[in-house]
């Protein structure tokens, strides 16, 4: 026999979704068109034509990686922004948590569109500089198995990999009114539902800091959560 739960945990995070943006001429790309939460090693790729979509920590990675045994290139809508990894001896999450910047508000300082900077111990910055992966504007269209560049010259291109981030996967509220908006993005104020007051979630981005949808800050957040859901549980 079936039991009613008085309150409810979205704990299913903000990668579960990869999200493919609507590129012009993606649909009918002849090349092999792959999201990087799909990609594991450059074996596949050596000696290909590659074309990484992005500009954060996983398109940057993967561009260098592919770019030993690979032509590849990186496009982006803008130039990608780095930040020194390492400070004084200690990773740049420990002076985060350290001074307070991790948190809301302070910590949205560093969302900064269309990309926040790639964490870099200057090795990507370096493979960038010296073309390996070469860094280019976004390309206007894609047709057949060529990409047209925004300088008006086109090129044929084996293999298109989308580094192009991740949306919430919350299918199991799609019929729970007001819990979601249009596109799957869960209604909520600090990881609280706006529309329901037993419901909440762990695991997003931003959802209280920059570091919301990570191991270092998923803990804080889920006891915040918790003490919520607690009080509205006492209430009920």
């Amino acid at each position: 026999m079936g039991s009613c739960g008085r309150a409810v945990v979205g704990a299913s995070g903000g990668f579960g979704r990869p999200h493919r943006p609507d590129l012009p001429g993606l649909e009918t790309f002849a090349g092999q068109v792959l999201h990087a939460a799909d990609y594991r090693s450059p074996a596949p790729f050596a000696g290909q034509r590659v074309v990484v979509v992005g500009a954060g920590n996983s398109a940057v990675q993967i561009a260098a990686e592919l770019a030993r045994d690979s032509r590849t290139s990186l496009a982006t809508r803008a130039p990608v922004k780095f930040a020194r990894q390492h400070l004084l001896g200690k990773d740049l999450h420990f002076w985060l948590t350290r001074t307070g910047l991790d948190t809301a508000p302070l910590g949205r300082l560093l969302k900064t569109p269309p990309a926040p900077p790639v964490l870099d111990d200057g090795r990507y910055r370096a493979a960038l500089a010296a073309g390996a992966p070469d860094r280019r504007p976004m390309f206007t269209r894609l047709a057949g198995d060529r990409v047209m560049w925004a300088d008006g010259t086109t090129e044929r291109l084996d293999v298109l990999i989308l580094a192009t981030g991740y949306r919430p996967h919350l299918p199991y509220l799609a019929g729970l009114d007001g819990a979601l908006d249009p596109a799957g993005h869960p209604h909520h104020c600090g990881g609280a539902s706006s529309a329901h007051p037993g419901l909440a979630f762990v695991g997003l981005e931003w959802q209280c800091s920059l570091s919301s949808n990570t191991l270092r800050g998923v803990g804080r957040d889920a006891a915040r959560a918790a003490r919520r859901l607690a009080a509205h549980l006492a209430r009920a």
